[in-house]
């Protein structure tokens, strides 16, 4: 292949030339990305005042395909960014009739959008509504929690969620089928104090249910935890036959964790440890298991001593 060479005046000018080329090139891609187009995007729509009156489910997808005026930067931009841009749309007109003509609100939603980029139109331009009888329910508030404490703390009494139900209002026939509302997560970490907090509830992904309240107050009594060690009698049950029996010994030991504000109150009174004796009568157990049937719920056991006791039978 013939190998062309040039002088260094022809390289001078050459490389002139190349210059003016990139810079000509790139002086009309910013021209031409200053330069308003119209182009397609995808949009979100959020229902904003909802009928009172009226309990309504959307026929359509709540994602529409918005012509947008704007510059080709923008263009360039919508091209890489998800659809995560929300348009306002105002249903109160819904109290008189069944649908709702997006383009009628342009000049209302141009209003909060940015100046260079005003949307055109909507496709579909109609968004169309199923009315249904609107009713109210009470349904149980259901925590979400995940709560890590300090060592030898823990819950020492149960979470207190105030108020325990919310009202729903909506369609009757999807507030029928619920039967409880989640709150958001409630994350802790290191505690070790009680902790009384507000929690927002998971909102409705159905424009038209409303919730009453939105948030509740939640209250978790913590502790700090030791143990403790008392002495429990055994009853014996399952005695049908009326046998003369006799167990040994009468009570076991049991060590458990409790809260240190319950300490001193939590004696044998509260524990019930039962031996049954149809395991011997049954099934020719020649000892019989020891089991705690009440035990608070603030407490764990830890160590039962015996775990096991033996007994006589009179006939």
């Amino acid at each position: 292949m013939a190998i062309i060479k040039l002088s260094e005046a022809e390289r001078r000018r050459l490389t002139a030339f190349i210059t003016c080329l990139v810079l000509a090139a790139g002086a009309w891609i910013l021209t031409a990305l200053s330069s308003n187009y119209n182009y397609k995007v995808k949009r979100i729509l959020v229902y904003n005042n909802v009928p009172q009156r009226r309990a309504f489910r959307p026929l359509q997808s709540d994602t529409v395909d918005a012509t947008v005026q704007g510059s080709g930067w923008r263009m360039l931009y919508a091209g890489f960014k998800p659809v995560d841009e929300r348009v306002n749309i105002d249903l109160h007109t819904l109290e008189s009739q069944n649908y709702i003509a997006l383009n009628s609100q342009l000049d209302q939603i141009n209003r909060r959008k940015e100046t260079d980029q005003r949307i055109m139109s909507f496709d579909p331009d109609t968004l169309y509504f199923d009315f249904t009888n609107r009713s109210t329910r009470r349904v149980l508030v259901k925590l979400l929690s995940r709560i890590d404490y300090q060592p030898q703390f823990m819950q020492s009494g149960n979470i207190v969620v105030s108020p325990a139900y919310v009202t729903l209002s909506g369609p009757s026939n999807l507030i029928s089928k619920i039967e409880y509302w989640k709150t958001d997560s409630l994350k802790l970490q290191e505690v070790n104090e009680s902790v009384a907090t507000r929690v927002n509830l998971v909102p409705s992904k159905e424009a038209n249910i409303t919730i009453y309240p939105r948030t509740v107050r939640v209250q978790v009594p913590v502790d700090e935890f030791t143990e403790k060690t008392i002495e429990v009698p055994v009853k014996l049950v399952g005695n049908t036959s009326y046998y003369d029996v006799k167990i040994f010994p009468q009570k076991v030991k049991v060590t458990f964790t409790t809260s240190l504000s319950r300490y001193a109150e939590t004696d044998e009174n509260y524990f019930d440890a039962v031996a049954d004796l149809t395991l011997w009568s049954k099934r020719d157990y020649n000892v019989l298991p020891v089991q705690f049937t009440r035990v608070p719920a603030y407490c764990k056991i830890v160590k039962i001593e015996p775990r096991n006791i033996d007994f006589i039978v009179k006939k």
